[in-house]
């Protein structure tokens, strides 16, 4: 089959969760891990990877094509509510290209491959097992039945989440251990040191071992952009949180809260368009809900 790749420019850094699994033999593993099915060919794959379609936030890592279905797999280290709204992005874009010589305006219904929305998070922010993120928490106008919507679904990769997913990929379990190793150890350890040491003992402990010391040199920078990445966007989100605060952050989050209060939306369901619409904690949304919702206040 055809491998179709877009690329916009040379600003784009590839990921560990990318190089690991645009391997199409651990692909088709990670696959039949999340779809419960047994394939065993790894050329019935179509790989179709997005490395930086226009900005850099537009990149996906994996999607690809197998039994008439378009998967689209990303990893987060950090919690983005905007997802759904990039994965229509990308979907968009893939399906522009497969039918680039179809006659759209002909009679003929054209088919296309049903699309499957997935994000592995492993990020420090606490976050449930498994969780949906939909497009229309970003619309302005909440609807009951939305014309549009797409559907994410998250799945917490951090050890003690997922176990038995990670049990039926051993590489997706092998990469959670391995950054969780990073992490725990750059809170002691200069960044590069700590990376060295994770990755030396993950080869001893065969863990990922076979793509660590094949990959080693490009694995460590990697994994300390990553890191680095990953840090500066957690700081620049707690620092636009603290400025949002005094540009009227808070009102926002009110009226949107009295608004879901006046649709006689229940608190659970307020809490959840809450969290997504402004990118809060669990602990963040109660907390607003408490102050906020009518009836509570004094």
């Amino acid at each position: 089959m055809t491998v179709m790749e877009v690329t916009a420019n040379n600003t784009y850094k590839a990921r560990v969760f990318e190089m690991i699994f645009s391997d199409k033999k651990e692909l088709l593993t990670l696959y039949n891990a999340v779809s419960g099915t047994n394939y065993t060919d790894p050329n019935q794959l179509e790989i179709n990877t997005l490395k930086n379609a226009i900005y850099m936030s537009m990149h996906n890592d994996v999607s690809f094509i197998i039994d008439s279905r378009l998967s689209l797999y990303e990893h987060q280290s950090t919690y983005n509510p905007n997802l759904p709204l990039r994965y229509l992005f990308y979907v968009a874009d893939l399906y522009s290209s497969m039918t680039k010589d179809a006659n759209l305006y002909g009679t003929k219904l054209i088919p296309i491959p049903a699309p499957k929305f997935l994000i592995f998070y492993n990020g420090k922010e606490p976050c449930p097992e498994r969780r949906e993120l939909q497009l229309s928490a970003s619309f302005n106008v909440l609807d009951e039945e939305p014309s549009l919507e797409l559907r994410v679904t998250l799945l917490n990769i951090n050890p003690g989440y997922n176990e038995d997913l990670k049990r039926a990929c051993k590489t997706l379990n092998d990469y959670s251990v391995y950054t969780a190793r990073v992490r725990l150890y750059a809170e002691t350890m200069k960044l590069e040191d700590a990376v060295n040491r994770a990755i030396n003992e993950c080869i001893r402990e065969g863990i990922l071992a076979e793509f660590l010391s094949r990959n080693k040199a490009e694995a460590m920078k990697m994994s300390i952009y990553e890191y680095d990445e990953e840090k500066h966007m957690r700081q620049t989100r707690e620092e636009g949180y603290e400025d949002g605060h005094k540009d009227g952050l808070a009102t926002g989050i009110k009226a949107l809260i009295q608004t879901c209060q006046d649709l006689h939306l229940s608190k659970q369901e307020a809490e959840k368009i809450t969290r997504e619409r402004f990118a809060l904690s669990d602990q963040e949304t109660h907390d607003f809900i408490q102050k906020y919702w009518k009836g509570n206040q004094q």
